[in-house]
């Protein structure tokens, strides 16, 4: 038997911020996109997108070097900094987001592999993660995670459908 799944609360998303980033895994495609969602401190509600750069190489990949841009990504070195030192902003990133082009939204090994610490303490970073799922005709859907102390894990805590963009 499975054990339950933990009850967290996902951050709300504007539908305003939904289609903004559907247009960004749109005009992204066939590669994938990323970027992350901003909100207030005190907000539980992340409507503000900011848009950021996949500057995935294959290199330079920390676990999936035998990809391309189209099944991985990497936030730009210049994105990244700029997400580091917003965290403490009264408006920071609350949740980050990325593109499968595959048409699916799920949170694959190598996205778990990525947004853990490396020191293996939780995740890498205090948001949640938001993963589109895209193909050649449309967004398929979108399926938003978060963190898990007791499951010590990533879990599906909301899913949006998609639509023809």
């Amino acid at each position: 038997m499975a054990a339950p799944k933990p009850n967290l609360e996902p951050v709300n998303v504007p539908k305003s911020a939904l289609e903004e980033m559907f247009r960004h895994a749109r005009e992204s495609f066939p590669n994938e996109c990323c970027g992350w969602l901003t909100g207030g401190m005190e907000s539980n509600t992340a409507g503000g997108v900011r848009r950021a750069v996949n500057a995935y190489e294959p290199d330079l990949h920390p676990t999936a070097k035998d990809r391309t841009a189209e099944r991985a990504f990497v936030i730009s070195d210049g994105d990244l900094l700029e997400l580091n030192r917003s965290l403490d902003d009264d408006v920071r990133p609350r949740i980050i987001y990325h593109s499968h082009p595959n048409g699916r939204a799920y949170f694959s090994p190598t996205d778990r592999a990525n947004a853990r610490d490396p020191w293996g303490e939780g995740p890498a970073y205090p948001v949640q993660q938001i993963v589109i799922g895209i193909d050649s005709a449309r967004v398929v859907e979108a399926r938003q995670f978060a963190w898990s102390d007791e499951a010590d894990d990533f879990v599906e805590i909301a899913q949006y459908e998609g639509f023809d963009i």
